[in-house]
């Protein structure tokens, strides 16, 4: 299965998260804090949503910084992705 975005979503992919700290003590599961970095896997098409001309500035396979709390989690084939508007998307990470 595949998921494809509508007008202004996008649909992220969360990078793993570092089981160590820096000074090398391992963090249980539950201690961990999810992090705000993702991969972008698709990109919805833009265009017109809520009366204003959208367009599109990330693409897949971009590394995002996106808000805490923003987006829906929606799990398929096993995998977890989240879904948000462009506009949770604060930033690209460029190497």
């Amino acid at each position: 299965m595949k998921l494809v975005p509508l007008g202004d979503k996008v649909v992220l992919k969360q990078l793993v998260a570092e089981e160590t700290t820096k000074s090398g003590i391992v963090l249980p599961g539950q201690a961990k804090e999810k992090p705000q970095q993702a991969e972008v896997v698709a990109v919805g098409p833009g265009g017109v949503v809520d009366g204003k001309e959208v367009t599109m500035q990330v693409k897949a396979g971009d590394k995002v910084i996106y808000s805490k709390y923003s987006g829906t989690e929606v799990k398929l084939d096993d995998e977890e992705f989240i879904v948000v508007k462009q506009n949770d998307i604060v930033a690209i990470v460029e190497d």
